[in-house]
């Protein structure tokens, strides 16, 4: 059994009705919408962020969810697919996840219009069921995620990201929306402000170490779907490249800054960018910041009774930084 399928064993028949009632949540009157709908269930992910929703509720009330939890888990997987759908009109690209992408088949126009859909599907789905302290989780996560992708997009501009930036552009834009999976499925089953705010603390950090996770697959010379460098290609600032940058000579520092800027296209160039960064302990620091964000988050577990659900969102936790894409 492969480490997702063990994650999903105690929520199996959660996520069974989740799936169902997802589709449904997505229905329309239009045609060419069910259509595009349909095509985007049938390309699902390893759905992470219900995976999140369901277990946090679970570990929190010995095992119960309702109603709630499922319209919770449905709102974020809506919102979700709606930055996906955005994301591939803003980055131009045509895949995502080995799949042809909406705006590659169906066109900009059409992708920015079933992206807005699916947002307002989501918010209705909170708006008609008066879950509205729900509601102020998801568009609080969605505020910030738009405020991190801007920020990154500012400081890539200027190549100036300290390691303090840095993490906020990835609390923003990655952990944000993971820690709101853990704070709504907590917050559907109790009413406990703290902790609901411990879960949702949990899941920031996971998302933290996952997304450092992500920045370290840039050096990867293995085949994880995204070819290696491209962050450098596109003039993203990750830690291990923040961690160099920052303690190398100033020569060093201004061959670095012109290789991101002006010969990113280089491939021989791109190269020795990452050799640098490898042979100057860049990964190794990026490690160990992920490692401590991991450790962080099963600290907050320990104030759980063991179950089954704190026993896979451990596994969670660890798959995390183990992945291998």
């Amino acid at each position: 059994m492969n480490v997702t399928s063990q994650i999903k064993q105690p929520i199996f028949d959660e996520m069974e009705l989740f799936e169902k009632k997802f589709r449904d949540s997505m229905i329309s009157q239009v045609a060419l919408l069910n259509r595009i709908t349909y095509y985007i269930v049938n390309r699902k992910g390893k759905q992470m962020r219900p995976m999140f929703v369901f277990l946090c509720a679970k570990m929190v009330s010995d095992g119960h969810v309702n109603e709630r939890t499922y319209r919770g888990a449905c709102v974020i997987e809506l919102i979700h697919t709606a930055t996906l759908v955005h994301d591939d009109v803003v980055d131009d690209s045509n895949r995502r996840r080995g799949f042809f992408s909406i705006n590659a088949l169906w066109k900009n126009k059409i992708a920015v219009l079933v992206g807005d859909y699916l947002l307002s599907k989501g918010l209705l789905l909170s708006i008609d069921n008066g879950d509205f302290d729900l509601l102020k989780i998801i568009s609080v996560a969605v505020r910030e995620m738009s405020e991190g992708e801007l920020l990154q997009i500012e400081k890539a501009r200027r190549l100036d990201i300290t390691e303090d930036v840095y993490y906020e552009i990835i609390r923003k834009k990655t952990a944000t929306l993971i820690a709101a999976c853990c704070a709504l499925g907590a917050k559907s089953v109790i009413d406990d402000e703290i902790q609901v705010e411990n879960i949702r603390k949990f899941g920031e950090l996971i998302g933290m170490a996952f997304q450092i996770k992500d920045d370290l697959f840039d050096y990867s010379d293995e085949a994880i779907g995204k070819p290696t460098g491209i962050d450098i290609k596109e003039q993203k600032m990750t830690l291990p490249l923040i961690y160099v940058l920052n303690n190398c000579t100033s020569k060093e520092k201004s061959w670095l800054i012109n290789s991101i800027k002006n010969h990113n296209k280089d491939k021989k160039r791109v190269k020795e960018v990452i050799a640098f960064v490898k042979d100057n302990n860049g990964l190794t620091y990026a490690e160990n910041k992920m490692i401590a964000f991991q450790q962080e988050a099963l600290q907050i577990l320990e104030n759980y009774p063991k179950s089954d659900f704190k026993d896979a969102l451990i596994l969670m936790v660890n798959y995390v930084i183990e992945r291998k894409k």
